[in-house]
Protein backbone atom coordinates (compact mmCIF):
# COMPACT_ATOMS: atom_id res chain seq x y z
CA UNK A 1 0.00 0.00 0.00
CA UNK A 2 1.22 3.19 -0.75
CA UNK A 3 0.54 5.31 2.01
CA UNK A 4 1.67 2.75 4.45
CA UNK A 5 5.36 1.95 2.65
CA UNK A 6 5.36 6.43 2.82
CA UNK A 7 5.54 6.50 6.74
CA UNK A 8 1.82 8.03 6.21
CA UNK A 9 -1.19 6.82 7.13
CA UNK A 10 -4.36 8.24 4.88
CA UNK A 11 -7.85 7.96 6.15
CA UNK A 12 -10.36 10.57 4.58
CA UNK A 13 -13.70 11.95 6.49
CA UNK A 14 -16.68 12.55 3.86
CA UNK A 15 -18.90 15.02 5.79
CA UNK A 16 -22.83 15.50 4.15
CA UNK A 17 -21.55 14.33 0.44
CA UNK A 18 -24.79 14.72 -0.86
CA UNK A 19 -24.18 12.27 -4.08
CA UNK A 20 -24.00 8.26 -4.39
CA UNK A 21 -21.74 8.58 -7.49
CA UNK A 22 -19.22 10.31 -5.79
CA UNK A 23 -19.18 8.41 -2.64
CA UNK A 24 -18.33 5.03 -4.68
CA UNK A 25 -15.85 6.90 -6.78
CA UNK A 26 -13.74 7.86 -3.91
CA UNK A 27 -14.03 4.59 -2.81
CA UNK A 28 -12.60 3.15 -5.63
CA UNK A 29 -10.16 6.18 -5.77
CA UNK A 30 -9.58 5.63 -2.29
CA UNK A 31 -8.41 2.02 -3.41
CA UNK A 32 -5.94 3.07 -5.83
CA UNK A 33 -3.82 5.33 -3.40
CA UNK A 34 -3.80 3.20 -0.48
CA UNK A 35 -6.05 5.11 1.94
CA UNK A 36 -6.98 3.00 4.77
CA UNK A 37 -10.51 4.08 5.76
CA UNK A 38 -13.16 6.39 4.85
CA UNK A 39 -14.97 8.03 7.98
CA UNK A 40 -18.99 8.25 6.11
CA UNK A 41 -20.78 10.95 8.31
CA UNK A 42 -23.82 12.81 8.03
CA UNK A 43 -25.93 12.36 5.30
CA UNK A 44 -23.30 10.83 2.69
CA UNK A 45 -24.25 7.66 1.93
CA UNK A 46 -22.95 4.49 2.75
CA UNK A 47 -21.94 0.91 0.58
CA UNK A 48 -25.74 -0.15 1.35
CA UNK A 49 -26.64 2.19 -1.30
CA UNK A 50 -26.49 0.53 -4.47
CA UNK A 51 -25.39 3.41 -6.85
CA UNK A 52 -22.31 3.46 -4.29
CA UNK A 53 -21.76 -0.13 -4.78
CA UNK A 54 -22.04 0.37 -8.11
CA UNK A 55 -19.65 2.69 -8.52
CA UNK A 56 -16.82 1.90 -6.61
CA UNK A 57 -16.50 -1.62 -8.22
CA UNK A 58 -16.19 -3.34 -5.03
CA UNK A 59 -13.48 -1.11 -3.50
CA UNK A 60 -15.91 -0.99 -0.41
CA UNK A 61 -14.82 -4.55 0.24
CA UNK A 62 -11.38 -3.39 0.02
CA UNK A 63 -11.35 -0.13 1.88
CA UNK A 64 -11.84 -0.39 5.65
CA UNK A 65 -14.94 1.92 6.55
CA UNK A 66 -17.48 3.42 9.78
CA UNK A 67 -20.64 5.69 9.23
CA UNK A 68 -21.18 8.07 12.27
CA UNK A 69 -24.25 10.80 12.06
CA UNK A 70 -22.02 13.45 13.71
CA UNK A 71 -18.52 14.26 11.90
CA UNK A 72 -17.28 16.40 14.50
CA UNK A 73 -18.01 14.03 17.30
CA UNK A 74 -15.45 11.92 14.80
CA UNK A 75 -13.13 14.29 14.35
CA UNK A 76 -12.57 14.57 18.06
CA UNK A 77 -12.70 11.26 18.40
CA UNK A 78 -9.69 11.21 16.06
CA UNK A 79 -7.63 13.81 17.20
CA UNK A 80 -7.50 12.21 20.49
CA UNK A 81 -6.40 9.02 18.82
CA UNK A 82 -3.35 11.47 17.64
CA UNK A 83 -4.68 11.75 13.76
CA UNK A 84 -3.63 15.37 12.29
CA UNK A 85 -7.26 16.34 10.87
CA UNK A 86 -6.59 18.12 7.08
CA UNK A 87 -9.47 20.22 5.89
CA UNK A 88 -9.80 20.71 2.15
CA UNK A 89 -11.64 23.58 1.68
CA UNK A 90 -11.50 27.35 0.17
CA UNK A 91 -11.36 29.21 2.91
CA UNK A 92 -9.58 31.99 4.55
CA UNK A 93 -7.43 30.06 6.46
CA UNK A 94 -6.22 27.78 4.06
CA UNK A 95 -3.05 27.26 2.52
CA UNK A 96 -2.17 25.56 -0.79
CA UNK A 97 -1.87 22.12 -0.44
CA UNK A 98 1.90 21.99 -2.00
CA UNK A 99 3.06 24.69 0.60
CA UNK A 100 1.40 22.30 3.48
CA UNK A 101 3.48 19.32 2.18
CA UNK A 102 6.72 21.38 2.06
CA UNK A 103 6.28 22.05 5.25
CA UNK A 104 5.29 18.14 6.22
CA UNK A 105 8.73 17.39 4.64
CA UNK A 106 10.35 19.55 6.46
CA UNK A 107 9.02 18.90 10.04
CA UNK A 108 8.70 14.96 9.55
CA UNK A 109 11.77 13.00 11.13
CA UNK A 110 12.24 9.43 9.22
CA UNK A 111 10.23 6.42 10.51
CA UNK A 112 8.04 8.36 12.07
CA UNK A 113 4.40 7.01 11.27
CA UNK A 114 2.13 9.98 10.56
CA UNK A 115 -1.45 9.49 10.45
CA UNK A 116 -3.70 12.19 8.60
CA UNK A 117 -7.13 12.53 8.26
CA UNK A 118 -8.33 14.31 4.60
CA UNK A 119 -11.92 16.13 5.47
CA UNK A 120 -14.09 16.97 2.50
CA UNK A 121 -17.31 18.65 2.88
CA UNK A 122 -20.97 18.72 1.19
CA UNK A 123 -20.55 19.66 -2.83
CA UNK A 124 -22.37 22.76 -2.39
CA UNK A 125 -21.45 24.32 1.12
CA UNK A 126 -18.15 22.66 1.62
CA UNK A 127 -16.52 21.21 5.03
CA UNK A 128 -19.21 22.51 8.27
CA UNK A 129 -17.19 25.68 9.67
CA UNK A 130 -17.40 23.51 13.06
CA UNK A 131 -15.66 21.09 11.50
CA UNK A 132 -12.71 23.56 10.22
CA UNK A 133 -12.49 24.87 13.37
CA UNK A 134 -11.28 20.81 14.79
CA UNK A 135 -8.71 21.03 11.54
CA UNK A 136 -4.67 20.75 12.59
CA UNK A 137 -4.78 22.23 8.86
CA UNK A 138 -6.79 23.71 6.30
CA UNK A 139 -5.57 23.10 2.30
CA UNK A 140 -6.90 24.45 -1.08
CA UNK A 141 -5.66 23.20 -4.50
CA UNK A 142 -4.82 26.08 -6.31
CA UNK A 143 -7.12 26.59 -9.47
CA UNK A 144 -5.91 27.97 -12.71
CA UNK A 145 -9.19 28.57 -14.56
CA UNK A 146 -12.36 30.35 -14.37
CA UNK A 147 -13.93 27.95 -11.92
CA UNK A 148 -13.61 28.07 -8.42
CA UNK A 149 -13.58 24.23 -7.73
CA UNK A 150 -13.40 21.01 -8.40
CA UNK A 151 -16.02 17.66 -8.17
CA UNK A 152 -15.54 16.29 -4.60
CA UNK A 153 -14.28 13.08 -6.31
CA UNK A 154 -11.65 14.65 -7.99
CA UNK A 155 -10.15 17.33 -5.56
CA UNK A 156 -10.36 14.09 -3.29
CA UNK A 157 -8.16 12.56 -5.48
CA UNK A 158 -6.05 15.03 -6.21
CA UNK A 159 -5.11 15.50 -2.53
CA UNK A 160 -5.03 12.10 -1.30
CA UNK A 161 -2.66 11.81 -4.19
CA UNK A 162 -0.18 14.73 -2.88
CA UNK A 163 -0.82 13.18 1.07
CA UNK A 164 0.10 9.57 0.20
CA UNK A 165 3.45 10.58 -1.33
Amino acid sequence: MLAIESGIRLEALLDNIRSAWNVGSIFRTADGLGVSKLYLCGITPTPDNEAVRKTSLGAEETVAWEYSRNAPETAKKLKGEDHRLIALEQDKRAIPITAFLLRRSAAQSKGTLTKDVLILGNEVTGVDPGLLDLCDQIVHIPMRGHKHSFNVEVAFAIAAYALSK
